[in-house]
C-alpha cells in the first residue's frame, strides 16, 4: 500500500545541519497498523509529514497504492491521505456544528463543493456511526465542536477521517494531549475504526504500553533512521521496560 524508497531529507537552516531522515526503506502492506516511536528529534513527524506532502523530502520517492505521490501536493494527497493530529482543535471546524463537520468529510472526494443542506439521510447515517461509541455524540449534532471536551473532538475527528475510508490513515501522538482514561477510550475507538475498515494505518507514540498492544507491527526511529523493525509475537513479548532500555542505546 504504501513503499518508501531511500527518503532522506536534511534541514538547514543555515547555522547547522540536521539530517532528518536518513535513507528510510519502508514497505507497509494494505491494512497494516503500524505504531511509531522514538525519542524527541528521531524524524518521526518529518516522517509523517514527507508521506502526507507537508515537507518535500531531500532525496527519495513515495508510493501510495502503487503510485508514484512524491511530486503530488499536501492538498491533492489528501483525497488518499487522513491525519489526526495531537491536539483536538486541528481536526475540526470549531465554529461549525458536529453535523456540518462530519458532513464537509462526508462529501470529499464526492462533490467538488461542500453542500450546507444536510439530509435527513444524513443525519441518521451521522446519529448511527457515533452511537457506535456510547459516548452521546449522537445527541449533539447541532453543538458547535468548539463546545466538546478534547476527547469527544478527537472522536468526532477520528470518524471524520474515517467516512471515506482512506488509502492511508496517520494519527500524530492523537491522545498525547488527554487524560488517561479518556485516553483508551480514543484508542479503543481508533482499533475499532482501524480493524472494522481494515485501514493502513501508521500511529507515532509516546506511549509504550499502546505501541506494544496496539497495532500489528511496530517501529522505532532514532537519528532519521529505523533501528527496530518487530511485527506478530516478537512485538508482543516486547515490555514497555525494554523499549525504554532500546531508547537509551
Amino acid at each position: 500500500m504504501i513503499s518508501l524508497k531511500n527518503i532522506s531529507h536534511v534541514f538547514d537552516n543555515s547555522i547547522e545541519i540536521h539530517h532528518a531522515l536518513k535513507s528510510i526503506n519502508l514497505d507497509i502492506p494494505e491494512g497494516q497498523f503500524v505504531t511509531v516511536i522514538g525519542g524527541n528529534g528521531a524524524g518521526k513527524s518529518t516522517l509523517l509529514n514527507v508521506i502526507d506532502g507537508n515537507v518535500r523530502p531531500t532525496s527519495g520517492s513515495i508510493f501510495v497504492d502503487g503510485k508514484d505521490v512524491q511530486k503530488k501536493s499536501h492538498s491533492a494527497r489528501a483525497a488518499m491521505i487522513a491525519r489526526v493530529f495531537q491536539d483536538p482543535n486541528t481536526g475540526v471546524c470549531p465554529d461549525l456544528t458536529i453535523a456540518e463537520n462530519m458532513a464537509l468529510a462526508n462529501s470529499r472526494g464526492k462533490w467538488p463543493w461542500f453542500q450546507w443542506a444536510i439530509r435527513k439521510r444524513d443525519i441518521d447515517f451521522f446519529q448511527e456511526r457515533l452511537a457506535e461509541f456510547g459516548l452521546g455524540l449522537e445527541n449533539m449534532l447541532r453543538k458547535k465542536a468548539s463546545l466538546l471536551s478534547g476527547g469527544q473532538r478527537q472522536v468526532v475527528t477520528l470518524l471524520m477521517a474515517t467516512m471515506q475510508k482512506p488509502k492511508l490513515l496517520l494519527l500524530d501522538e492523537h491522545t498525547a494531549a488527554l487524560d488517561p482514561r479518556i485516553a483508551k477510550q480514543v484508542m479503543d475507538i481508533t482499533k475499532k475504526l482501524v480493524d472494522e475498515q481494515k485501514i493502513t494505518t501508521m500511529m507515532i507514540s509516546h506511549n509504550m504500553s499502546d505501541a506494544i498492544s496496539y497495532g500489528d507491527r511496530l517501529l522505532m526511529l532514532n537519528r532519521g533512521e529505523i533501528v527496530m523493525d518487530v511485527s506478530g509475537k516478537e512485538k508482543q513479548a516486547l515490555t514497555p521496560a525494554e523499549l525504554i532500555t532500546r531508547f537509551e542505546l
